[in-house]
């Protein structure tokens, strides 16, 4: 009985969170029918792939989808080389002030993102980095979650390890890059995982920095069919899906990753 209620509890968690796709994907298929009828419809009426062919006609997908791979990309390297390289140290260094600084990254977790875009701005605009990649990218290369995650991962590996390599002769970043960040593999495919999704969903950022469309990534770009149709909700719903399904099958992929960094296994 218990187990039986437990698996209820699930299905009835999965299920309202993979409503709001199935009919996104509803919406983008259907030809007919009220998009907002009351109860939902949950199959496609007239089903049809012409609401996407319409997203294809009208905006440069795929130009906006390079974009978006592009920032993806350059965000997940760039985090996992920082964040890796400044959780390293708070994990096995000692040092003084060690704890205040580990104290002050935890203490931006209180602040909502949205606290930073007037400074990020500034700096970003006296950079001269504004409707550049690098300026969607910078701000998002090193954050108190990633830094964290990281940090207890170094920390689960065995000290003996550590002590062998220096017995041998090896510098910290010999032991940083041969034998710590090989042990930690499964938690940085997971903070990879977590950035891609975080990056490729990003829209605020990017619709303030950028103003270029060619520029734009999917997540903006895409919302450009709500100016450009006006009340074509069916239109809207193709492009949502084709921005959702690319992480989606990324994850599929890589989820046994996921899994194994937040299990946190370091043989």
């Amino acid at each position: 009985m218990k187990k039986t209620l437990h698996y209820l509890l699930l299905s009835a968690i999965a299920l309202l969170c993979v409503f709001p796709f199935w009919w996104t994907l509803v919406t983008a298929l259907s030809t007919e029918g009220n998009v907002f009828a009351f109860p939902p419809t949950f199959w496609p009426k007239a089903p049809s792939l012409a609401n996407f062919a319409e997203v294809f006609r009208v905006i440069p997908l795929w130009d906006f989808f390079r974009n978006s791979v592009v920032i993806a990309a350059c965000t997940v390297l760039w985090k996992l080389i920082f964040c890796s390289m400044a959780a390293y140290p708070l994990a096995r260094m000692h040092f003084k002030g060690r704890k205040l600084v580990f104290g002050l990254i935890l203490a931006t977790l209180v602040l909502p993102s949205e606290v930073n875009f007037l400074v990020n701005f500034i700096t970003v605009t006296k950079l001269s980095l504004v409707d550049t990649y690098t300026g969607v990218i910078l701000p998002n290369v090193v954050t108190a979650v990633a830094i964290l995650l990281l940090k207890q991962a170094f920390e689960e590996v065995p000290q003996d390890l550590i002590d062998a390599a220096r017995v041998d002769g090896a510098s910290e970043w010999t032991i940083f890059t041969r034998i710590m960040l090989p042990l930690i593999a499964p938690w940085l495919a997971t903070v990879g995982i977590l950035t891609a999704v975080e990056s490729w969903n990003e829209y605020i950022w990017p619709s303030i920095v950028m103003s270029k469309p060619d520029e734009f990534p999917l997540s903006v770009g895409v919302l450009y069919l709500r100016g450009t149709f006006g009340s074509s909700t069916r239109v809207v719903a193709a492009g949502t899906i084709m921005t959702i399904v690319p992480t989606l099958v990324a994850f599929l992929f890589a989820q046994r990753f996921f899994m194994r960094g937040m299990d946190g296994a370091v043989k």
